[in-house]
């Protein structure tokens, strides 16, 4: 893969925000890695299986086609690990048991292994809770409806296996050459990046609509707008210049690596991505007191990459969009680095209501891993392993401090 060079990059504290690029190829042929500046940096085919093997993709789904989920995990490149984590309904139709069914199929005929889990399995709440994050449930005793719970979930098992990477995929995309194309681009900015903290977010080249019968292609998203601005705003309070480096505020396909995405928090819902930045910024910006010198000292990679395939997916409403926009400018509000003046701004965008507080759980590295994995093994109704190639014991991970 070839990806244009980032001249720019914004800083904030230990975090490194790197410009947006774009991909210029998504296969350059046989080429070795190239880290000299320039005008494109090249990823070798081999340094993206190297990246591929160490990667699990993490599926969030939720009452989606058959054949769209079918056609996500064809895009998902076969050295990755995949990882289903549904809230579909299970009544009047089990849904969940249609989507294991796609899948074992899938693995079968792929020759590939996998994971799935329901997110509302009571075993798997028990799970959670035993392991040490109680916060994760409901008054219902079941892990918390919303994206940012599946992710958790996901992350989670992911770091049960000998994986070092995850990422994520949304399950109602269209394309699976577009879902391909944004794992090469996970495993590209993973492999360009020295240190072990490292994320990759994707900006989608196009979400195409349809006007007047015909097909317009957006460049813009109607909730991105809003939360890369006030992100912006939020850097330019810091550095004192006005900045645009934020552009994937609320990309829903990215990456981390383990290492850095277990020290950090989480949202639950739709501020999962957003958060992101702000988890960040609170963590390792240098304003406020961290407990992971051990980050401080190499530092944060943020990579932006804009795909070339468009981005086709269900359009879900304006109160989607909307729930997305106002989710985001509430953890932006509540961040304890947020100042005065951009809280006013935040208010006056929403017209003058106050924020909520959003869910925010701890990190996944608070979780007593060992724990969780007999648990969920022994008591999950709806956790599969769709083929028995993954280790018969997870990694051991040392505890984090709970933050």
């Amino acid at each position: 893969m070839r990806l244009e060079y980032p001249y720019r990059t914004e800083r904030f504290g230990a975090v490194r925000i790197n410009e947006l690029q774009r991909v210029i190829e998504i296969d350059c042929g046989a080429r070795t890695y190239d880290d000299q500046p320039g005008p494109s940096r090249v990823i070798s085919r081999e340094a993206l299986q190297d990246i591929e093997r160490e990667l699990a993709i993490v599926v969030p789904c939720m009452n989606e086609s058959r054949r769209v989920i079918e056609g996500v995990l064809s895009g998902i490149p076969h050295d990755c690990l995949i990882i289903l984590v549904s809230n579909s309904d299970r009544s009047p139709v089990d849904r969940y048991d249609l989507e294991i069914g796609a899948l074992e199929q899938f693995c079968r005929l792929a020759d590939r292994p996998a994971l799935a889990v329901h997110q509302r399995d009571p075993g798997l709440a028990a799970s959670f809770k035993s392991a040490g994050m109680p916060e994760l449930l409901d008054d219902a005793g079941l892990v918390h409806h919303g994206k940012g719970e599946a992710m958790l979930v996901g992350m989670a098992l992911a770091a049960m296996t000998s994986r070092r990477y995850v990422g994520y995929i949304d399950s109602d995309n269209y394309v699976p050459g577009a879902v391909h194309e944004y794992c090469k681009v996970y495993a590209a900015g993973l492999a360009m990046t020295p240190s072990p903290y490292a994320m990759v977010r994707i900006s989608w080249h196009s979400k195409p609509k349809v006007r007047d019968n015909k097909l317009f292609f957006s460049r813009r998203g109607r909730s991105s707008e809003v939360t890369n601005q006030f992100l912006n705003r939020l850097l330019a309070e810091y550095s004192g210049f006005g900045t645009d480096a934020v552009v994937t505020g609320n990309a829903g396909e990215h990456a981390i690596s383990l290492e850095l995405g277990m020290r950090m928090r989480m949202a639950g819902g739709f501020a999962v991505e957003p958060f992101h930045f702000v988890e960040l910024f609170e963590q390792f910006g240098g304003v406020l007191p961290t407990r992971h010198a051990e980050v401080m000292g190499q530092g944060v990679e943020v990579w932006q990459v804009e795909s070339r395939n468009p981005h086709f997916h269900d359009n879900k409403g304006d109160d989607h969009v909307t729930s997305m926009r106002t989710q985001a400018l509430n953890v932006i509000y509540h961040s304890e680095i947020c100042p005065p003046g951009l809280k006013e701004q935040i208010v006056e965008f929403l017209g003058d209501q106050s924020p909520p507080r959003e869910r925010i759980y701890p990190a996944v590295g608070t979780l007593a891993l060992d724990r969780l994995y007999d648990a969920i093994t022994c008591e999950s109704e709806t956790f599969k392993q769709v083929v028995q190639r993954l280790p018969a014991r997870v990694r051991t991970v040392t505890p984090l401090q709970r933050t």
